[in-house]
C-alpha cells in the first residue's frame, strides 16, 4: 500500500482548502458588510431625528439598520446568501425611507 486507505489527493486537498477560504470570506465580508451598514443607518438616523425630517425618515434608517445588524449576525454564522439578502432589503428600506424627507 502507499499509504493510508481514506486519504486524498492533493489536488482534491487543495480545492477543499480553496472551499474553506471562500466560505471564511464570504462570512466575513457579510458580517463586515451588514455590520459598517448599520452603523451608517444609525448615524443617518440620529442625524435625521435632530434634524427637521419627518418622523419616517429616521425610523426608516433605523430599522434599515437592525435589517442590517441582523444580516450581520447571519453572515457571520455561516448564511451568507441569506444575508446578501436582508443587506440588500436593509438598503432598501434605507433608501425609501429618505424618499419621505
Amino acid at each position: 500500500m502507499n499509504g493510508p486507505a481514506n486519504s486524498e489527493p492533493s489536488h482534491m486537498q487543495e480545492e477543499h482548502d480553496d472551499q474553506v477560504l471562500d466560505a471564511r470570506r464570504a462570512r466575513w465580508t457579510a458580517s463586515g458588510t451588514g455590520a459598517l451598514l448599520a452603523l451608517a443607518g444609525l448615524a443617518a438616523s440620529a442625524l435625521r431625528l435632530s434634524g427637521s425630517a419627518p418622523a419616517l425618515v429616521p425610523a426608516a434608517y433605523a430599522f434599515g439598520a437592525a435589517v442590517c445588524a441582523l444580516a450581520a449576525i447571519l453572515g457571520s454564522r455561516g448564511r451568507t446568501r441569506r444575508a446578501l439578502w436582508l443587506l440588500i432589503a436593509g438598503v432598501m428600506v434605507m433608501a425609501l425611507g429618505d424618499q419621505f424627507d
